[in-house]
């Protein structure tokens, strides 16, 4: 390969153009895409000289690790003001409170059949799970071996996106993902725990928090993240 004619600067400059007009993630597979000619090595040591630089305090965003990506987001520290900053441009989607406990339920108990969620929550769950389905936090994953193979479903990568986590392995305790869930899609306060009890939480390998748990939020958080798959209340 002939060697590159282009100044580090210049890479640097490139990297965070794409990672700035990127709605998604980018993964270093997508640099190498979007910058042909580039050597994949050179492309991720000019990613981590620009992930350095944002987090000098002088910068009010960083660039983050989220579902195998990078992406630019607001720094926790500034997330009070930006929130109100936020708040004041237009309410945030909903998502009902049925919807809400559907997807903690697939979250911690992933892959998971609807018949496992009806029984889970004591209600047919069937009109939400289109509604998760429809807004792409949740996808299906298969058909479980037994009578009738029901459909299993899991979170999706646009969940991972949405919540800010690299992988499910980062979801917080189901406490703390109730709240998370209601700022991050404007769900009213519900007791997401009902039916998933503390031994189902624990069998999760997620009984804890992200490395930075204030960035795990939400539009009025991560205001860089413009796309919120939530959307109106379900019945």
């Amino acid at each position: 390969m002939a060697e590159s004619t282009m100044s580090n600067e210049t890479l640097k400059a490139l990297i965070e153009a794409i990672l700035y007009v990127s709605p998604e993630p980018v993964t270093l597979e997508m640099l190498a895409q979007a910058l042909a000619g580039e050597e994949r090595e050179r492309i991720k040591g000019a990613l981590f000289e620009l992930i350095n630089d944002y987090a000098w305090p002088q910068h009010g965003i960083q660039i983050r690790a989220v579902a195998g990506g990078w992406k630019f987001s607001s720094k926790p520290e500034y997330h009070e003001v930006l929130r109100g900053f936020v708040k004041s441009l237009k309410p945030p989607n909903r998502l009902s409170k049925p919807a809400l406990e559907a997807l903690a339920v697939i979250a911690y108990r992933q892959p998971v059949t609807l018949p496992e969620m009806n029984e889970i929550r004591g209600v047919d769950c069937g009109g939400v799970i289109h509604t998760l389905l429809e807004k792409k936090l949740v996808v299906t994953a298969g058909r479980k071996n037994v009578v009738g193979r029901p459909i299993l479903y899991r979170t999706s990568r646009d969940f991972l996106v949405h919540f800010g986590l690299k992988d499910v392995g980062d979801l917080p305790s189901l406490r703390e993902f109730e709240e998370m869930a209601r700022q991050a899609l404007g769900a009213e306060a519900t007791p997401v725990r009902e039916g998933l009890g503390p031994a189902e939480a624990a069998d999760s390998s997620a009984a804890k928090l992200p490395g930075n748990a204030a960035t795990t939020a939400s539009p009025e958080e991560l205001v860089t993240d413009a796309a919120d798959p939530s959307a109106s209340d379900e019945s």
